[in-house]
């Protein structure tokens, strides 16, 4: 097996079968066996501030400190995604983590620069997930011929909910009695203005530009699509996942009414077994009706309905999502670090 630099949104490390003959432009997808999705940039680069790209990691947790000006190899948009993985066949891990780390010894890709990587920092891993270990190992392995130094470390928590039974009065009744309590009061109280009703968006693309009006009324500047860069960038990038995903994908895009108002929206991921709950916004003029708790009520009861048993809150311990049952699940770094030139 070998890597082959792929140039797409940055640097794609694509890991295919060796048969496939050695490197060069034309890869037959065919052979590919394992994606690693890897790009490369300093830890810190100078437009950052610009585009609101800011590292973040869980407060409390012990984080290795790396210079900013070190030249990085990432997981791509590590920035802000919650889960990051190596995308193959279970039995082709090991070969794959192997050939990746084989690839990053080998010296800088000549097309990016001559300069060579300073760490290699991998974020958002599983605890629980199988590359995390394969890639340790094969980091590991080759650490002593190379001079590195290889840490793993908690980076992260998402905060995550298990079912036994799709009821929701069952359900309810599992939850710390003061928050169902709050729960059930608001519940209430949104019913007595009015009809109730949350609907998912039958083509995600058809709701894009109200998804992000909504949560930039929530949110400001605070949230994903603020005026700068950054936030363009964002709503770039959802509007394209929206249209690629179409209405068969996994992404979800929801609203919640009462009466004739649209009060709150969702933007997640669904599998047909777990719920991803990515974001959110609300209409601060319905503030009186407690959207976001609604929202997250009514969005339950629809996944529930729909035969979801896992919803992850995904990364940072926000507390409203402990408010649901939802019980940490970590995440992990693997940073290597050269210790010899």
């Amino acid at each position: 097996m070998v890597c082959v630099p792929v140039d797409a949104a940055g640097a794609v490390e694509r890991v295919r079968d060796g048969a496939q003959g050695g490197g060069g432009a034309s890869v037959d997808p065919a052979g590919i066996v394992a994606i690693a999705p890897l790009m490369h940039r300093h830890e810190v680069e100078p437009d950052d501030a610009i585009t609101r790209t800011t590292l973040r990691h869980e407060a409390g947790l012990p984080s290795t400190p790396v210079s900013p000006t070190a030249k990085a190899v990432f997981f791509g948009a590590s920035y802000h995604a919650d889960y990051a993985t190596l995308l193959c066949a279970p039995a082709d891990l090991r070969a794959a983590a192997a050939a990746v780390v084989d690839t990053l010894a080998a010296g800088p890709d000549r097309a990016h620069g001559t300069q060579d990587w300073d760490v290699v920092d991998l974020r958002r891993l599983r605890r629980d997930d199988p590359a995390l270990e394969a890639l340790e190992a094969a980091f590991r392995t080759a650490a002593p011929d190379h001079g590195w130094s290889v840490v793993q470390e908690a980076e992260d928590v998402c905060p995550v909910l298990h079912l036994s039974t799709g009821d929701w009065e069952t359900y309810l009744g599992s939850l710390d009695s003061k928050d169902r309590h709050e729960i059930r009061r608001k519940i209430r109280r949104a019913e007595a203005a009015g009809e109730v009703r949350f609907e998912t968006i039958a083509d995600p693309a058809d709701f894009v530009d109200e998804f992000i009006a909504i949560h930039q009324a929530r949110w400001g500047e605070d949230g994903l699509f603020p005026d700068t860069e950054g936030g363009a960038r964002s709503r770039r990038f959802l509007a394209r996942l929206a249209a690629l995903e179409g209405p068969d994908g996994q992404l979800a895009l929801g609203r919640l009414t009462v009466g004739h108002e649209t009060i709150f929206a969702s933007a997640a991921f669904h599998d047909g077994a777990t719920a991803y709950f990515y974001n959110a916004g609300s209409t601060p003029a319905a503030r009186n009706l407690s959207p976001g708790v609604i929202g997250v009520a009514w969005y339950l009861r629809d996944r529930l309905a729909a035969g979801c048993r896992t919803f992850d809150f995904l990364r940072g311990s926000e507390p409203y999502k402990y408010e649901w049952g939802a019980v940490d699940e970590a995440i992990h770094r693997l940073l290597v670090t050269r210790t010899r030139s």
